[in-house]
């Protein structure tokens, strides 16, 4: 039934788009009828309100088909080299010329399976298949760069946390305190069929599960050693004081231990902490444990409402909600003029693959589409998966004036270029234009920047959009000096280690005090001893 009309749809993708068949202001009505990638004017209102500072991260993904599968099609496009040190050091030179905040590292443990009930449209399409680790590169991008920061993906589901803590230690000391974790909740069965379990954990105990792996963790970086634990006397041949490195002991629902943390105290002991998920589940762990949030939609009207609710639930619990910073997935496609941006979409819609959007759409929201009639809306109780990323469903079934509906035809035109969020197309100021509304409307504080070929959207960035965002003075005109952390980065010189409002600031070693009970109740105690 979808077959035929998809490639359609391909056909369709594959035409190159003149000036009047895809030209869209920053209004969105004409953005309404064609649902195509929208094309900003650069005539966008001023504001006399202060202008922010945006951060910016490159978005990318140890795989040939990441948020654009087909691409791999493109002569100009280098996804298929990502299995080189090369690609990843020539990258992070290329970052660190454009003063880009952090390469966030997306990563997965299984593929996607729900499109037609296989994997096999996954594995053909390469859509985020194959997968390498994203870890094992990052000390070689460490070594040629001196400001570049690194968040790396990693999941609670599937390794006990004194593993990631070493990893994450050693990591931070590597990168002179440069590291960020993006905590993931993994959802996947053939993820975890993978690693020898047949049913996914239930949604909400995967959080609950996550909450108290983050306060092993916290234990580990902040409580096992003290500050002054490792102070070498070549005197007395004594390198660290074993009185200043306690044992942590922690008995709880879903993890047991009692050891001392391995490894040192990195350069922020904790690193830097994003999060992704918006479900209700998801907004509670982020207002407790995030420092930065990753969030995805179509329209800023639809992120709005979610950012501020993360943000009271953060206020309710003591902390400064401005705190929590918000990047949201950006596309751009740019050119030095709307002309060439227009161009370049061209030519990313010859080499798109219809169906592994169709795959990675199908396999984030639970939905197979490729049983659903062509023109036929789309909702939420098309999900007939239990496991799935509930904010992606929610991201593409949620309806706005960019998106007043949602069916396979919509979802197909959009996920094989961008996928997760808007695709913005123009000259660097329409661009920026996009992203000040962005900004300004959904509360946002920064973008995953993803791109449509690699390197060339990153090259684009650095050359053509961070220029224009310094202009309007949004991005900083100079990098930090070096020895600046990730955490530094984004609140501050001086701020190396967890904000005291944080919930990771009540296990520092001089503040927490073990009781031995360590379930709900035992963690209550110990931060009502410390009010």
């Amino acid at each position: 039934m979808l077959v035929a009309a998809i490639d359609t749809i391909q056909l369709y993708m594959s035409i190159p788009c003149t000036s009047n068949r895809s030209s869209f202001t920053i209004e969105h009505q004409k953005a309404n009828a064609k649902q195509r990638p929208t094309t900003m004017s650069s005539t966008a209102a001023t504001h006399d309100a202060p202008k922010k500072q945006i951060l910016l991260n490159a978005f990318d993904m140890s795989t040939v088909g990441h948020l654009s599968p087909g691409q791999w099609k493109n002569p100009k496009d280098r996804s298929g080299t990502k299995r080189t040190l090369k690609y990843w050091t020539d990258l992070a030179q290329l970052l660190e010329r454009g003063g880009i905040t952090a390469l966030f590292l997306a990563d997965t443990y299984g593929g996607y399976d729900t499109y037609e009930g296989s994997l096999d449209e996954c594995i053909r399409r390469a859509a985020q298949w194959p997968m390498t680790d994203p870890t094992i590169p990052i000390s070689a991008m460490a070594a040629v760069t001196k400001h570049l920061a690194f968040g790396i993906t990693a999941s609670t589901s599937f390794e006990p946390p004194f593993l990631l803590a070493k990893r994450f230690s050693t990591l931070d000391h590597l990168t002179n305190g440069r590291i960020g974790w993006n905590i993931v909740t993994s959802w996947k069965k053939a993820a975890f069929k993978a690693i020898g379990i047949d049913t996914p954990i239930e949604h909400d105990e995967r959080y609950a599960q996550a909450d108290e792996y983050l306060r092993v963790l916290y234990k580990l970086w902040e409580s096992s050693w003290s500050p002054t634990a490792l102070s070498p006397n070549p005197a007395e041949d004594s390198y660290i004081d074993p009185a200043q490195v306690r044992t942590i002991h922690h008995q709880g629902k879903y993890f047991q231990l009692s050891t001392r943390h391995i490894v040192d105290p990195s350069p922020q002991r904790t690193p830097f902490l994003f999060q992704a998920g918006t479900s209700a589940a998801g907004s509670q762990f982020a207002a407790t444990h995030a420092e930065a949030i990753f969030v995805s939609a179509h329209a800023p009207s639809v992120l709005r409402p979610k950012i501020a609710a993360i943000r009271a639930q953060a206020a309710a619990q003591g902390r400064d909600p401005a705190s929590l910073k918000f990047f949201g997935t950006f596309t751009p496609i740019l050119g030095r003029t709307e002309r060439e941006a227009q161009a370049k979409l061209a030519e990313a819609q010859r080499y798109a693959s219809t169906v592994g959007g169709l795959v990675l759409f199908s396999g984030w929201t639970g939905v197979d589409i490729s049983k659903i009639p062509i023109d036929q809306d789309i909702t939420a109780a098309d999900s007939t998966e239990a496991h799935k990323v509930r904010s992606m469903l929610d991201a593409f079934t949620t309806t706005s004036p960019e998106v007043p509906r949602w069916t396979p035809r919509v979802v197909a035109q959009k996920a094989a270029i961008g996928g997760l969020g808007p695709v913005a197309v123009g000259d660097p100021g329409q661009v920026a234009d996009e992203m000040e509304r962005w900004v300004r409307e959904a509360d946002l504080d920064g973008f995953n920047v993803a791109y449509v070929t690699t390197p060339g959207t990153f090259e684009d960035v650095v050359e053509l959009l961070v220029p224009e965002l310094r202009r309007r003075g949004l991005y900083p005109d100079s990098v930090p000096e070096e020895g600046v952390t990730m955490r530094e980065k984004v609140y501050g010189i001086g701020q190396r280690e967890l904000r005291a409002d944080h919930a990771g600031s009540r296990y520092k070693y001089h503040v927490y005090v073990e009781d031995g009970d360590e379930g709900e109740a035992g963690e209550g105690k110990q931060q009502q001893q410390q009010q």
